[in-house]
């Protein structure tokens, strides 16, 4: 089957064949991103997707290529999140039992979502490469019929009909930006977007933590990268698709890598400006807008899914604040005396800082006049704002230091 796979009529039976599946996700003008960069952005938001990602594509129409003798026996996968929600929800259309191994680490949220498609859920190792081995097993074990998250042609063809769709609503797309974990979405994707016209440029995005495919063109074979570090989950990935590696030699323009600081930032500005909540590995293609050396083009960024824990959400909205100088901790010493504490929020407020928390500490030093250190954390407008409350404090005469109490969360 996977020989006919990426072919201009394939392409055209997915696209028609996901319908059935798939919410309508029109493209979306950023005048907020265009205006940051000089090009006409739009965003393909398939976070908006019923399961919260583009992932049911591939995963229902690998379903409608498999024989019924082949879904009777049973499915199964591994995956951390996305795929896994494809598959059970596809499974679930088709009427066949599924089983979905994930690592021992998934949000409770992915594991209970998964669980609500009528899926069987196995936890297993920490990573994704050990479930997908225990994946392996169970269908040795069981006659399962295993559908590979992104190294599968089906899989990659159903993941393409996004291009399809772009196309269709923007004929003069200059470039499709698309994210890159192991390489199914951008498989299909570039394959299909040169299929119809060849002078369209399509960027993989990866994270600088987890560029597999980056590396792997660098050696001109597939490669796995010793160890993956980054928040963007559903892109770390250690090795990529050895069945797509040609595909993307061949269609793929570039590969721009982003640090996870820049997905906290990028998380923020969705957030804010379009009023979305976007998982880091889909705001890969919205960070990797700066890095672009284009102007005045039509430029799509996919935004694959939205599925983000509540927790991993707050701590990324906080870092984000943090990035952008938005919230930040001074530590000032005082002298030990009444009416300190009130002359510095007084100077504090003339500037229009906002005090979030106070820490008073009269133990710091045993000199009566700088005996007191007080530690600030304050709400500001940017930049600017928190270079202008410093000022204030040093003019005064208090020595400001900046509070590094933070970093990036990372799980």
């Amino acid at each position: 089957m996977d020989k006919k796979m990426l072919t201009l009529p394939t392409f055209e039976e997915a696209s028609e064949v996901v319908k059935k599946v798939t919410l309508e996700t029109k493209l979306i003008y950023s005048d907020f991103l265009s205006n940051q960069t000089g090009n006409k952005v739009y965003l393909k938001p398939e976070n908006m997707q019923l399961t919260g990602a583009y992932k049911l594509r591939g995963a229902y129409y690998k379903m409608s290529t498999l024989t019924d003798e082949e879904r009777s026996k049973g499915l199964i996968t591994a995956s951390a999140g996305n795929h896994a929600q494809g598959v059970a929800y596809a499974a679930k259309c088709y009427g066949a039992k599924a089983t979905i191994v994930m690592p021992t680490t998934t949000p409770l949220i992915k594991v209970n979502r998964t669980k609500s498609y009528g899926a069987d859920v196995v936890l297993y190792g920490d990573v994704y490469d050990e479930a997908c081995e225990k994946a392996y097993e169970l269908a040795a074990e069981h006659g399962y019929t295993f559908i590979h998250p992104f190294d599968d042609l089906a899989v990659a063809t159903g993941q393409g009909t996004i291009a399809m769709e772009i196309i269709k609503e923007l004929p003069l797309v200059d470039y499709i930006l698309v994210p890159i974990g192991g390489g199914g979405l951008a498989t299909g994707v570039s394959t299909l977007a040169k299929l119809l016209n060849p002078k369209i440029k399509v960027v993989g995005v990866e994270p600088a933590g987890a560029n597999c495919m980056q590396v792997s063109i660098a050696e001109g074979k597939v490669t796995t990268l010793p160890a993956v570090n980054t928040i963007a989950d559903g892109t770390a990935v250690k090795t990529p698709g050895s069945k797509l590696f040609p595909y993307i030699k061949n269609n793929l323009d570039q590969i721009i890598t982003i640090h996870d600081e820049e997905l906290v930032v990028a998380f923020l500005d969705m957030v804010e400006n379009h009023k979305m909540v976007v998982e880091n590995s889909g705001l890969l293609t919205v960070a990797a807008l700066k890095h672009l050396d284009a102007e005045g083009k039509k430029v799509v960024s996919i935004l694959s899914g939205g599925n983000m824990d509540v927790i991993t959400m707050s701590s990324v909205v906080q870092q984000g604040l943090i990035l952008r100088d938005r919230i930040f901790t001074v530590s000032v010493l005082l002298p030990d005396k009444p009416g300190e504490l009130h002359r510095v929020s007084g100077l504090i407020a003339e500037v229009n800082g906002n005090v979030i928390k106070l820490e008073h500490n009269q133990f710091v030093s045993i000199n009566r006049n700088a005996a007191v250190e007080l530690r600030i954390t304050l709400e500001a407008f940017g930049t600017e704002h928190k270079k202008e409350i410093i000022d204030a404090l040093e003019t005064e005469g208090y020595q400001p230091k900046l509070v590094r109490t933070n970093t990036i969360y990372n799980g």
